[in-house]
């Protein structure tokens, strides 16, 4: 019988990049979603705010009795804002089982027993939602600007309106940054997808129904602050230079905006580990 040499041999293979394994994770959850018909046709009907856009901006460059409608500043910072109920759904259909359905297969452990950080394990997470986001805020935003751009044949509205690069980029990731985290900290707490696509809606919608009714009854611009959605909209309206909606200060707003990314921060601090701590 041959008797093989069980020494030594130095690794031949390739070794991954140290603080990489987040884009395995992203990749490979991007690419499930993409297979996904439904998501990619809301993908897809994310983008005709766009293509009425840019038909507002084709119409008033080519018919001069049309110029009234003729694209400004407040037009971009309107457009986002439309964005919002894209940015709802999208984020409910891919963000909610993200965490969630890890928990429910026990894979946290498998994930973190491995050389993966917590944040690294987080942050692909975090990508996938970031990269659908952007798809459909940030990316036809800045289009949106390039199209106005080119039609016009000239970059005297790009140069009266320098702020909107900065300004769409600034926003859209703010947006994006506040749902991706609330919805990952909801996602850490259930094993069930669909719960917390309840829990993130419920919450949404509360606050905003509550704002409103607050508001009916005390005519108070305060009652802002009760809803993350309104005090998001005061900060886009001071980034975008349009007038504030709220007699609230924008301090305020971002304040609470801030308060939403803190608190879901801790909430994955405290809910991604590699053994689940039973209180």
């Amino acid at each position: 019988m041959p008797i093989h040499d069980q020494g030594y041999r130095r690794f031949k293979g390739t070794r991954a990049r140290h603080g990489a394994a987040w884009l395995v994770i992203a990749g490979t959850a991007i690419r499930s979603m993409l297979r996904k018909r439904k998501f990619a046709a809301l993908l897809l009907l994310a983008w005709a705010p766009f293509l009425v856009r840019a038909i507002q901006v084709y119409a008033t460059t080519n018919w001069p009795q049309l110029a009234s409608f003729a694209p400004t500043a407040a037009t971009f910072r309107d457009f986002l804002e439309q964005q919002n109920a894209f940015v709802f759904f999208v984020t409910i259909y891919a963000g909610a089982g993200l965490i969630a359905n890890d928990r429910r297969a026990n894979a946290l452990q498998i994930y973190l027993s491995r050389p993966l950080t917590r944040l690294e394990y987080v942050a692909g997470k975090a990508a996938v939602l970031i990269a659908f986001l952007l798809l459909v805020t940030w990316l036809p935003g800045l289009l949106l600007l390039a199209v106005q751009i080119v039609l016009a044949g000239s970059f005297e509205f790009a140069a009266r309106n320098l702020f909107l690069f900065p300004a769409i980029t600034v926003f859209s990731f703010l947006q994006v940054s506040v749902a991706t985290l609330a919805m990952l900290a909801l996602s850490s707490l259930s094993k069930s997808s669909r719960f917390v696509a309840v829990m993130y809606a419920g919450i949404i919608l509360f606050t905003f129904t509550l704002q409103q009714m607050f508001w009916l009854m005390t005519r108070s611009s305060v009652t802002s602050l009760i809803s993350p959605t309104a005090s998001l909209n005061q900060v886009g309206d001071v980034i975008f230079r349009t007038p504030p909606r709220y007699d609230v200060s924008w301090l305020w707003s971002l304040a609470t905006v801030c308060l939403v990314l803190v608190v879901s921060a801790l909430v994955l601090q405290r809910r991604v580990r590699g053994v689940e701590v039973v209180t």
